[in-house]
This record gives C-alpha cells, sequence and structure tokens, in this order.
C-alpha cells in the first residue's frame, strides 16, 4: 500500500468552530454556541448566499449559524433549499463541514458513553446514493467487528436510495430500533453493539426532508447524516460515493473528537464511478486520520489474500433478503458476501487500533465469525434492545 501524505486539518480553521457541543436539546431549547447564532449578524439568507453564489467559502460560525436556523425550523424551504444546492455547486469545505456537523450533533440527543468506552467505540457507516444495491454491508460488518471485541455505536436509518437501510434490515432481524440514548448504552454495554435512529435522534431533520426530496441530488446532509453520530465514538469507518468529498470529510472528522479514522471510496468495477465501502471489485481510494494527520492511499482486496469479484455479486434486496445475507455471513458461508463483509471489518479494526494490520484485521474477522462471536452478538442485542424497548412502553 503506497501513501501520500497530503496534510493536517486547515489550520486557519475557527477553534471554538471546530468544537463539538453534543448535548440534547429538551423541547422548545435552541443550538447555542460561543459564537452568535442569529444569522442576521452575517447579512442574513442574502447575504449568506450572496457569498456562496459569488463562489466563496463560509466561516465555520456562519455555515453553524445557517444549518441552526434551518433545524430550528426557522428557514423557509426557499432558503433552505438555496442553501445546500448553493453550496454543493460551489463544493463543501471542510470548515464548512465541521460548523455545519457542529449544529447537526448539537441539535440531536447524545448517547453518554463511559470515557473508557468512548475510547475504543467505532461506527462504520455510508453516505449511501452510490446506487450498487449491495446487502447492508456495514450493518453486517459491525456484527463482526463488535464480535471480534470492539465496541460498536452504529448510527442509520430506514431505505433512502435503496430498498433497504441500516434499520430496515436491523427490524428484520429481530433487533428493536427504537431505542433513546439510554437504550442504545445499554446495548453497548451487554451486547457489544447499539444502533441510533437517526431519525429518532436528529429529529430536526424533518424541516429539510420535503426540500431534499423535491431537487433529488446529493447535498450537504448526506454528508452531515454519516459523521453526525450522537456517540463521543474515537474511531469511523465511513465509506463515501463521491471521492471528491473525501478531504472535507475526514478533516471534518477530525473536528467532533474522531481520532482515527478511514473514509473510503471504493470500486465499482468500472473507470467511472464508485460505491461507498470497500469491495472486491477492485482498488479503494483511502483518507486517513491518524494522530492528527491526513494521509492518502489505496488498498485492494488482494493485500489481505481475498479474491476480486464483481460488484453484482454483493447485490441484495428488500429487508426479507438482506436480512438472509446477514444470516448467511453470520453462520460462516463461504462467499462474496463473507469476503466483503472480512474486507470491511478488517479495515474497521485496524482503525480502531486493535489490528496492527489489514491481515492481522482479517484474521480477527475471520475469528468472529467463525467462532460464533459476531452472531452472538446479534441475539444479545436482539435481547438487550427489545428489553431496552419495553422499558419505554
Amino acid at each position: 500500500m503506497k501513501k501520500k501524505v497530503c496534510g493536517a486539518a486547515p489550520q486557519n480553521a475557527n477553534v471554538d468552530a471546530l468544537c463539538v457541543n453534543a448535548v440534547g436539546l429538551r423541547k422548545n431549547e435552541r443550538v447555542t454556541s460561543s459564537h452568535s447564532l442569529d444569522i442576521a449578524q452575517y447579512g442574513g439568507w442574502p447575504g449568506i448566499l450572496g457569498t456562496l453564489i459569488s463562489g466563496n467559502n463560509l466561516e465555520a460560525h456562519i455555515a453553524e449559524a445557517a444549518i441552526t436556523d434551518i433545524l430550528n425550523g426557522q428557514a423557509t424551504a426557499s432558503q433552505m433549499t438555496a442553501f445546500i444546492v448553493a453550496l454543493r455547486a460551489k463544493g463543501e469545505t471542510a470548515t464548512e463541514l465541521s460548523g455545519m456537523l457542529r449544529a447537526v450533533r448539537s441539535a440531536g440527543q447524545r448517547v453518554d458513553l463511559a470515557p473508557e468506552l468512548a475510547q475504543r467505540a467505532i461506527d462504520i457507516v455510508g453516505t449511501g446514493g452510490d446506487q450498487s444495491h449491495s446487502f447492508n454491508v456495514s450493518t453486517v460488518t459491525s456484527l463482526v467487528v463488535a464480535g471480534a471485541g470492539v465496541p460498536v455505536c452504529k448510527h442509520g436509518n430506514r431505505a433512502a436510495s435503496s430498498k433497504c437501510g441500516a434499520a430496515d434490515v436491523l427490524e428484520e432481524l429481530g433487533v428493536a430500533i427504537e431505542l433513546d440514548p439510554v437504550g442504545v448504552a445499554q446495548c453497548i454495554d451487554e451486547a457489544g453493539m447499539g444502533f441510533c435512529l437517526a431519525a429518532r435522534f436528529h429529529p430536526a431533520f424533518r424541516y429539510t426532508g420535503p426540500s431534499r426530496r423535491e431537487i433529488g441530488i446529493s447535498t450537504a446532509f448526506n454528508l452531515l447524516g454519516p459523521m453526525a453520530n450522537p456517540a463521543p465514538i474515537s474511531s469511523m469507518l465511513v465509506g463515501v460515493a463521491a471521492p471528491w468529498m473525501m478531504r472535507p470529510m475526514i478533516e471534518a472528522l477530525s473536528s467532533r473528537g474522531v481520532t482515527s479514522a478511514w473514509v473510503v471510496h471504493g470500486s465499482n468495477g468500472t473507470a467511472q464511478g464508485g460505491v461507498d465501502e470497500l469491495t472486491l471489485a477492485g482498488p479503494a481510494l483511502v483518507m486517513r486520520l491518524h494522530q492528527g494527520e491526513v494521509s492518502e492511499m489505496k488498498v485492494d482486496c488482494s493485500d489481505i489474500g481475498l479474491s476480486s469479484q464483481p460488484l453484482s455479486a454483493i447485490v441484495g434486496g428488500d429487508a426479507t433478503e438482506n436480512a438472509r445475507i446477514a444470516r448467511a455471513v453470520l453462520a460462516g458461508e463461504a462467499g462474496a458476501a463473507r469476503d466483503t463483509v472480512v474486507f470491511n471489518a478488517a479495515a474497521a479494526l485496524h482503525v480502531a487500533g486493535v489490528a496492527t494490520s489489514l491481515v492481522d484485521g482479517r484474521v480477527l474477522a475471520e475469528e468472529s465469525i467463525d467462532s460464533g462471536k459476531a452472531a452472538d452478538v446479534l441475539r444479545k442485542l436482539i435481547t438487550a434492545s427489545t428489553a431496552a424497548a419495553e422499558r419505554l412502553e
């Protein structure tokens, strides 16, 4: 694997804007910040939109103020649509994403984890939108990683651009998905894995849904969602469908306290396009965050002795079909689905610091599956989540 050092996060980033306040809001509370979140201080929407249309970047606290106005339900649909489209046309920067991520996490609920647990915890998530129609790779990978002893706080939602989202397949597998922060923490403690339903933990996103569906394009919210895990996790493996967003995302992740991360753009086996996870179809681009430094490299399944397979070999379907695939992988069934999960789990275990290399990560991932530990995580998660859901009734 060849690495190319690409530099650290921007040195001129506003320190206050890069600090993360992840405290959830009570009813009628508003997002708070050390900066003014009144967009009138920055020329209101005409001033903010004028800056973007001119091709200029926003400072982190101004981007934070704009998203706060949206999440508080104060922006009109036209203002919000203009903002996210203008941002996408210009190209979101790491500084802008950092400010917006602060606002998103501040407006949501928080999962409290003990410091020792938070230092070991990881999330494995993708942006979606790659139209690969693969089964729920990151969800099954999460179970395998948890089976290898790394706590997983999985953040996800129901299907948006696919037939089956993380929430859909977990529910089909028997997991209770609509838990509160206490329930999620209980699952992590008892099963080694918990699931945060994004719609429940980030209810303010309801103001963005209609406009996002109407315009039908990927926007900053597709990038913010995967980064907005409600728990103070230290590691992340994030799949990105758009390779040009890899650097801004990896730098934005460092602003929320993540100390080790990979942002990956996998191959779909063609010269154009790609997917939001590691695949067996060809080399993947990787942006790596480690000890405050960002580096770039490529990884391939052959690096750990896995055979190449076309992307069509991991196509999934609805929740019923994807749950069947998940159970087959956890039962040790050989094939492209298992190898894809092993590849992604190897990377996650390396990112989490329990595997010194991808090769060592493969050994740990396969042991998690073949020993039954990964399947045991699912059984424990079903039991713990069901008990937590009953407590809420």
